[in-house]
């Protein structure tokens, strides 16, 4: 479900009035999401995505997610632009939530992620990183490493109930990924994603049958960080099997498909792991905290944090970036 703020034709044709978009034709929630309200919006002018955005995300943080998207867009990647109205805002407030129109992008995610989708999603990866260059804003990774001995320690008291010994596990965890993370400065950074799962990654066949992405969504965990780290999350999330074994078919493709549009550097190859590492008990804490502190009847939907464990173990015992597919 992602549909809690309800809005009513009323407002929403009131609010359509700031647009030169046409009159209202059709409009239905999106049940897909967890963070925000989503709307399927069509006009006459065409078919839109309208977002409330709801109290999971700092109000404060969207002019960066907003202005992300539209430099992203202006250098030509398929991504969701902002619509501007007349009076030349992105940016407004409806139902009480700050709210966003933006472009509808065609295409389906992959439900079941094959080694074909992964050389596009590289090569998408890689464009993203290349036209993220030249904008100015700058937005910490709020869930990067300065993060997450904090979140470790606010699942520190509830952790073991979900599996026996976890938190001492995670502890020793983090502090080798911490010895091993790249100093400031060592490593190319810039724009990230920081959240291209797969349901956040459309796909269109092509007229050779083979798919290509339409679009990338969701970049309302974007933030400036470590360019490689982006690769990182996806090694995770697109390279591995429901019985948890990694496929570094898929890893083969995604890296090659990257590093034809941009070429890591020694120090990016040789970090690979580490990043991979950290990638993983991101997610880990992450689905931790929300599987402890989530009470019933809330809105967030918990996840498996057990399925970043056993990538976590994987992706330590990797001897090099080989290992991984490079």
């Amino acid at each position: 479900m992602a549909v809690y703020t309800e809005v009513t034709d009323e407002a929403l044709r009131a609010f359509l009035a700031d647009y030169d978009l046409g009159g209202l034709l059709a409009f239905r929630g999106i049940a897909e999401g967890v963070e925000n309200s989503n709307y399927a919006l069509k006009t006459a002018g065409g078919d839109f995505i309208l977002t409330l955005y709801e109290k999971r995300v700092d109000p404060e943080e969207l002019p960066y997610f907003l202005g992300l998207m539209e430099h992203l867009a202006g250098r030509g990647l398929a991504c969701p632009t902002p619509v501007r109205g007349r009076d030349g805002q992105a940016l407004r407030h409806l139902a009480g939530r700050p709210a966003a129109i933006c472009t509808f992008l065609p295409g389906i995610w992959p439900r079941r992620v094959r080694p074909e989708h992964c050389a596009p999603l590289g090569e998408a990866l890689a464009r993203l990183h290349a036209a993220g260059e030249g904008f100015p804003m700058v937005r910490p990774n709020a869930l990067g490493p300065a993060g997450w001995a904090p979140l470790l320690e606010r699942c520190r008291a509830t952790g073991d109930g979900v599996q026996a010994g976890l938190v001492a596990q995670l502890d020793a965890a983090l502090a080798a990924i911490l010895a091993r993370w790249p100093a400031k400065g060592a490593l190319p950074t810039g724009q990230i994603h920081g959240d291209l799962f797969p349901d956040n990654v459309f796909f269109l066949d092509a007229s050779d049958g083979r798919p290509r992405v339409s679009g990338l969504i969701d970049f309302y965990f974007a933030c400036t960080d470590l360019l490689a780290y982006d690769i990182a999350v996806c090694l995770n999330a697109w390279c591995f099997e429901a019985d948890g074994s990694f496929n570094v078919t898929r890893a083969r493709s995604l890296l090659a498909a990257y590093q034809a549009v941009r070429p890591l550097t020694p120090g990016e190859c040789n970090a690979l792991p580490v990043l991979c590492r950290g990638a993983a008990i991101r997610f880990l804490l992450t689905r931790l905290y929300d599987w402890t502190a989530t009470p019933p009847g809330a809105l967030v939907t918990r996840k498996d944090p057990l399925e970043y464990l056993r990538k976590l173990r994987f992706f330590a015992a990797v001897e090099g970036s080989a290992g991984l597919g490079l």
